[in-house]
């Protein structure tokens, strides 16, 4: 009987406990919750240019926008590939307020001409709400083995092209006092990868640029994401630019089985709206990673030399069989 009363008296202090961490929980979850659907809401009517808009993620990223009612600007260097995109968006079920997708083909790399595309979006729209720098090329080998012109080609397109662009459209939203910048970086921006020297070199640079340029306009409000996805299941390893700058043509096992594009899109835009100056998009292991990088750079290290080593052993195995069959 004793042992009955005891459990009692321990459930009337342990219930009004509960009941004190419940509710407020419950309406912090309503709160979010109706936070994040006006923010849905807003993104009726915004103008939102996306490059690298013809495939994999830009594309799904081009779908999340239209799906909640903004007019998407396509961007990207393959204008049938943006025609097909169009043509699904059009056919996709949406808001009932909806815009025509543009299509404005493009070039990063020719990033002395992007001026005259963000004049063109302009005299259309009128503005830009949310540009997302999504554009970019990826590379495989080692640094020794790859040709000035591959690094040259890579920075000029994830870096100074992206850069050009955002100066171009970084102007009128200074004019207009509102914007928001998006640089879809990499998780290789804040930790390098053996045989990825030019790709993440020009992710880091994009890294420090958009902390630099988030301080800058922070008082004119417009607002800075940079998004660090780790593997997303997308066609950019079969793009990816080797030593020799040849096409590198193979999927990846890490990217094969990676984030698919539609969840990226889906917690990209949920950052945007947010308004979060910073995401990682991955799972456990990079972010492992880039704690050991940041508070155990030994540890970091360590790890990548057994990597780079691996990598090597296994490309003389490669050349060896290649040498047996010829």
């Amino acid at each position: 009987m004793s042992e009955i009363r005891a459990f009692l008296s321990n459930f009337n202090i342990v219930g009004p406990i509960s009941l004190a961490v419940t509710i407020p929980w419950i309406m912090f979850k309503m709160f979010s919750a109706a936070w994040l659907k006006q923010g849905y809401n807003e993104l009726v009517g915004k103008v939102v240019v996306i490059t690298g808009a013809s495939s994999g993620l830009g594309e799904a990223l081009a779908h999340e926008f239209y799906k909640y009612g903004a007019q998407v600007i396509l961007c990207a260097r393959r204008r049938q590939e943006l025609e097909r995109v169009r043509t699904d968006l059009l056919h996709s079920q949406c808001r009932e307020t909806t815009y025509p997708p543009i299509i404005i083909p493009l070039d990063l790399s020719e990033y002395h001409n992007l001026r005259t595309h963000v004049d063109k979006i302009l005299s259309i729209t009128g503005r830009i709400d949310i540009l997302v720098n999504n554009g970019g090329i990826s590379q495989r080998g080692k640094a020794k083995d790859t040709l000035i012109e591959v690094d040259q080609k890579i920075m000029a397109v994830n870096y100074l092209g992206t850069v050009a662009l955002t100066k171009a459209i970084l102007a009128d939203m200074l004019k207009k006092k509102r914007g928001h910048i998006v640089f879809i970086s990499s998780v290789q921006g804040l930790v390098a990868l053996p045989d990825r020297s030019s790709y993440s070199a020009s992710k880091h640079a994009l890294q420090a640029f958009g902390d630099s340029l988030r301080a800058e306009v922070a008082s004119e409000n417009i607002h800075v994401t940079i998004v660090s996805p780790g593997y997303i299941k997308t066609q950019l390893s079969l793009n990816a630019l080797v030593g020799s700058g040849r096409l590198h043509g193979e999927m990846d096992a890490t990217t094969q089985s990676g984030y698919t594009p539609e969840y990226a899109a889906q917690q990209i835009v949920k950052a945007i709206i947010t308004k979060k100056k910073e995401m990682v998009l991955s799972t456990l292991l990079p972010k492992i990673a880039i704690l050991l990088r940041r508070y155990f750079p030994f540890l970091y290290f360590l790890v990548m030399e057994m990597r780079a080593k691996k990598s090597t052993l296994k490309d003389l195995a490669v050349n060896q069989d290649n040498q047996k069959k010829e």
